[in-house]
């Protein structure tokens, strides 16, 4: 990722793709829920959301099962702060 020149730092979040299935139930992604920004989502506090906003917090769980074993990676979560502007701070 960093051989175009884009910085990576500690704590950036970067996935590799979205696992999803072809329900609603089963969409993976923030775009996938909302349908590309078009129809939002209610939050549980009751708000409407299309995106994910500067200093929200992303939390993510998952894992995989069959009738014999159950194997996961626990949560993983990270807070999105703004991006940094040089501009701004002076």
């Amino acid at each position: 990722h960093t051989s175009n020149g884009c910085p990576v730092n500690s704590g950036d979040m970067m996935g590799s793709g979205t696992i999803s299935g072809p329900t609603e139930e089963s969409y993976g992604s923030m775009l996938e829920l909302t349908w590309r920004g078009e129809k939002p989502i209610k939050m549980k506090d009751g708000t409407e959301r299309k995106f994910i906003n500067d200093n929200d917090s992303v939390i993510m769980r998952a894992y995989c099962q069959n009738d014999d074993v159950r194997i996961g990676f626990g949560e993983v979560k990270t807070k999105l702060l703004p991006v940094f502007n040089p501009k701004k701070s002076k």
